[in-house]
C-alpha cells in the first residue's frame, strides 16, 4: 500500500521565520508609505515572452483564463489611473518551472516607485533585502557590475561582439549543452550563459546588482546607450549566493513600441511551435492613456526566504511545493 505523505516539506521553524520576513517586508514597504494593492490572479491574456510559460484555465462558462506569470500588467493599469507607489505580494505561476531554484507556484514581491530611474530602485530593493532578513544574516554592501563586465569576467568574452558560435563553445567547454540547438538564436544562449555559468558564481560574497542587458533582453525596460555604443536596457537583475533574487526595469512608458516588442515575441514564439495567447489590451490601452515615470521591480520571496535561511532548495522554503499540492 503506497503512502501518501501530507506533511509539509518546509519545518515549522522555517514557516516561522517565512511569516516574521513577510511581515518586516511589509513593515518596510508601510514605513515608506508605499500602498499594498491586491489584482486578479487569472487574466484573459497571457504572457508574450517566450522564455515564459503561462498555465491556461479552463473555466466551465467562458474563454480560456490564464494564471498570472507575474501582477506587472494589472498594477501598471493601476499606476497609469494614479494610485501611486505601490507593492503586491501575490503568488505567481509559471508552466514547466521546477528544479532546486524554481516551484510552478511561487511568491512574488513586486513593486513601483514614481520618478524613480534604476540606481533609485536598487537602493530601494537593497533595503528591502535587509529589512526582510532582518538578524537572520548578516550582509556585506551590495555592489553592481554590468552585464558585459560579469559575462567577461567570468567567461573572457565581449558580449557585445561574440558570435553565438563563440557563445555555444564556452557552454560546451563547461559541459553545457541544450537538448535542442536548432532554435537556439544569440539571446537564448547568452540566457544560458547566464543562467548556467555566469550567475551561479555572482553574490558569494555579498549581494550584487547585474545591470545593462543586451537592448534584445529589454522586455518591458526602457534602452539607452552604454557610452560605448552598446544599446542596452535600463534594467538589473539581483544575485545572492548565485541565486537570482529580482528583476527590475526603469518602465517603458511607450505603448506603441511595447505592442511591437509583443509583436516580435510572438513571432518568437510561433517560430518554435509555443502556444499563442491574446495579448493584454487593457494593458496597452493603460500605457497609450499614460504610465507615469516609474521604476519597477519583481522578487523572488521564496528564494529569498531559501538565501536567508541558507536552504539547499526552494521546496524547503515552501509547506507545500508542487509534489506535495
Amino acid at each position: 500500500m503506497n503512502r501518501v505523505d501530507w506533511r509539509p516539506v518546509a519545518g515549522i521553524e522555517v514557516l516561522r521565520h517565512r511569516a516574521a520576513m513577510l511581515a518586516r517586508a511589509r513593515a518596510w514597504f508601510a514605513s515608506e508609505r508605499v500602498l499594498e494593492v491586491q489584482t486578479p490572479l487569472l487574466s484573459a491574456a497571457a504572457v508574450s515572452e517566450p522564455q515564459i510559460e503561462s498555465i491556461a484555465a479552463q473555466p466551465v462558462h467562458g474563454p480560456p483564463m490564464y494564471l498570472q506569470t507575474s501582477p506587472e500588467y494589472p498594477m501598471k493599469r493601476l499606476l497609469a489611473a494614479g494610485v501611486g507607489d505601490c507593492y503586491q505580494i501575490c503568488p505567481v505561476f509559471r508552466d514547466g518551472e521546477s528544479g532546486r531554484q524554481h516551484n510552478p507556484e511561487f511568491t512574488m514581491i513586486e513593486w513601483y516607485r514614481i520618478g524613480f530611474g534604476v540606481a533609485e530602485l536598487q537602493r530601494d530593493v537593497e533595503r528591502l533585502l535587509r529589512a526582510a532578513i532582518g538578524e537572520l544574516r548578516t550582509l556585506a554592501p551590495a555592489r553592481q557590475v554590468t552585464y558585459r563586465e560579469a559575462i567577461a569576467e567570468i567567461c573572457a568574452i565581449d558580449c557585445a561582439t561574440a558570435s553565438t558560435r563563440e557563445i555555444e563553445e564556452v557552454l560546451r567547454a563547461r559541459g553545457v549543452v541544450p537538448i535542442s540547438t536548432a532554435d537556439q538564436d544569440r539571446d537564448t544562449w547568452l540566457d544560458l550563459l547566464m543562467a548556467t555559468v555566469v550567475g551561479p558564481g555572482l553574490g558569494r560574497e555579498a549581494p550584487v546588482f547585474v545591470r545593462d542587458y543586451p537592448a534584445s533582453q529589454a522586455a518591458l525596460a526602457r534602452l539607452r546607450d552604454d557610452g560605448d555604443g552598446w544599446p542596452v536596457a535600463e534594467r538589473f537583475e539581483l544575485y545572492l549566493d548565485g541565486i537570482e533574487l529580482a528583476n527590475g526595469f526603469h518602465e517603458l512608458g511607450d505603448a506603441l513600441e511595447q505592442r511591437q516588442r509583443f509583436a516580435q515575441d510572438l513571432q518568437k514564439r510561433r517560430h518554435r511551435g509555443q502556444r499563442l495567447a491574446p495579448l493584454d489590451e487593457r494593458f496597452l490601452a493603460a500605457l497609450a492613456q499614460g504610465l507615469p515615470d516609474c521604476a519597477g521591480v519583481a522578487l523572488g520571496f521564496d528564494r529569498l526566504v531559501m538565501a536567508a535561511l541558507g536552504l539547499r532548495s526552494i521546496d524547503e522554503a515552501m509547506a507545500f511545493p508542487v509534489d506535495r499540492a
